[in-house]
């Protein structure tokens, strides 16, 4: 086993793979006690040799790392990429290219909607993994033998994985399927937490426009503050005072006081007082700059079982063909297409309706029908020649 610890060996590393089609990349991180994660461990191999990279060594620098990330020539294959390559962009400002996602690819071809890498090492390699070390601390040094061969174990299992995944969408000609899901993750703005924007992952029963502009700069306020500090947002406040902060909006520090459940020490001290100064400043917010409700998604009476029966069509055909149905349609493609909203609707473009938009649009016209065939227990679709 190859551990890095010093820039010349990451260095020649990095070199003796830089000719390879593809390489594999796991990374073990700890996010518990930060905003940011802490990179413990980067693990990478390939047909010529696999390693594992220690970000923690004081000897090393990882810029060679980076650049490979870079090279255009050499595929990244991840399993479940999205927090790496989160990991990879905050640490060097650039994202992998190109990458592949073996959680993706299964979807594609019928493993489920986010099956676990050891999911895929059972399924296609039937093999199983030692979990001793799943829940290490990865900060610690030195690192046992054991706990290193598991880490290795995430990258050298998946370079089989990739070839077989990369081969059966191949064979299947499904390689186009899963570019949108790719491209979303070469996304810079898929990795760009606008603080503004935080208050949407709070979940909340109000279409109050004056309390959601209150929870827009107060969930603001918090991503900031934790951003800055690399402190883990609900370590300041959790989700549910900020939303009743909201709902009583107190003007001075009694009031705060006297939220039910908010920390004594919270509402007295210097957190109290920037709660209160944004509370505050939101009295200044015109109400033509107040967050706009969402709008209910209700379909009008005569759309609504038409959205149910193409929620059925999309389930049968997803089945049928073994993918995914998110990577088929949305439920918003499908509201839209209920609601005869054509323009730009994704299941009438390319793959997806070749093997989804044809049927919902035959349905939606009345030329189809759904059935259930009891006598070998499954739903059929009734549909003129296509």
């Amino acid at each position: 086993m190859l551990l890095i610890t010093q820039t010349n060996e990451l260095e020649a590393f990095c070199n003796s793979i830089s000719n390879q089609e593809f390489v594999t990349i796991d990374l073990e991180f700890l996010r518990e006690h930060h905003y940011y994660a802490q990179l413990c461990l980067i693990q990478v191999g390939s047909n010529n040799g696999c390693a594992i990279i220690d970000p923690l060594s004081e000897e090393i620098n990882l810029k060679p790392f980076f650049a490979l990330m870079q090279n255009p020539n050499i595929i990244k294959v991840f399993h479940s990429a999205r927090q790496d390559i989160e990991i990879i962009f905050h640490h060097s400002g650039q994202i992998p290219s190109p990458v592949f996602d073996t959680q993706i690819a299964a979807m594609a071809l019928g493993y489920g909607e986010a099956i676990s890498y050891e999911g895929l090492v059972t399924h296609i390699l039937h093999r199983s993994l030692d979990k001793t070390n799943r829940l290490s601390d990865w900060s610690k040094r030195p690192l046992s033998d054991s706990q290193l061969q598991y880490a290795l174990s995430d990258v050298t299992h998946l370079l089989e994985i990739y070839s077989y995944l990369s081969q059966q969408l191949k064979k299947k000609g499904r390689e186009d399927w899963i570019k949108e899901e790719m491209n979303i993750l070469l996304s810079p703005s898929t990795y760009e937490n606008n603080p503004y924007e935080s208050w949407t992952k709070i979940k909340h029963r109000s279409h109050s426009a004056h309390f959601l502009t209150l929870l827009r700069e107060l969930a603001a306020w918090r991503e900031k503050r934790s951003q800055n500090k690399n402190t883990p947002r609900q370590s300041y406040i959790k989700d549910d005072m900020l939303l009743n902060i909201c709902a009583a909006n107190p003007k001075t520090k009694e009031q705060l006081c006297q939220i039910r459940n908010l920390r004594p020490d919270v509402a007295k001290g210097k957190l109290g007082d920037e709660i209160l100064a944004v509370l505050d400043f939101c009295q200044t917010i015109p109400e033509s700059e107040y967050v706009v409700p969402p709008k209910f998604k209700d379909l009008p009476d005569k759309s609504n079982a038409l959205y149910e029966l193409l929620k059925l069509l999309l389930k049968i055909i997803s089945q049928q063909e073994k993918v995914v149905s998110r990577l088929i349609a949305s439920d918003e493609d499908i509201h839209l297409f209920a609601a005869y909203k054509d323009t730009d609707n994704p299941i009438l473009q390319g793959w997806r309706y070749d093997i989804f938009g044809r049927h919902a649009i035959l349905l939606r016209e009345g030329k189809t029908s759904i059935k259930y065939n009891p006598q070998n227990n499954t739903i059929e679709l009734n549909s003129p020649n296509l």
